[in-house]
């Protein structure tokens, strides 16, 4: 057993779950007056790509929520870029934010890929 539970668990979620905890950890140090224009938006937004990913897994017309995942990492780019450059994020933390995310999006459009060919 994993700490992520069994060992057939999809790679993308095992990604997004160690990139969130990452992340939340990494938003808590955020100023506080970044807490509810950035903070809540971005942990709103890993949570809820986290629930899609599960209910991706589950469901048989994937590609609609595969989309919306899709979407998702797109719109985190781009909070974080603005994080960064606000200086909530340090050079190396977006770095590796940036490619996780892209690392995510690649993941994303293979089982997107996937969703296609077996219709």
């Amino acid at each position: 057993m994993t700490p992520h539970g069994n060992h057939e668990e999809l790679p993308l979620y095992i990604l997004w779950s160690d990139f969130l905890k990452w992340m939340l950890d990494h938003t808590e140090k955020f100023p506080r007056k970044a807490r509810f224009t950035f903070i809540t938006r971005i942990d709103n937004m890993m949570l809820d790509t986290l629930e899609d990913i599960i209910e991706a897994r589950y469901t048989k017309n994937r590609l609609p929520i595969l989309k919306r995942i899709n979407l998702r990492i797109e719109k985190l780019r781009q909070l974080l870029r603005i994080c960064y450059d606000r200086r909530f994020l340090a050079a190396n933390s977006f770095e590796y934010a940036i490619k996780t995310l892209n690392e995510a999006g690649r993941m994303t459009g293979g089982w997107m890929k996937q969703a296609v060919e077996i219709k």
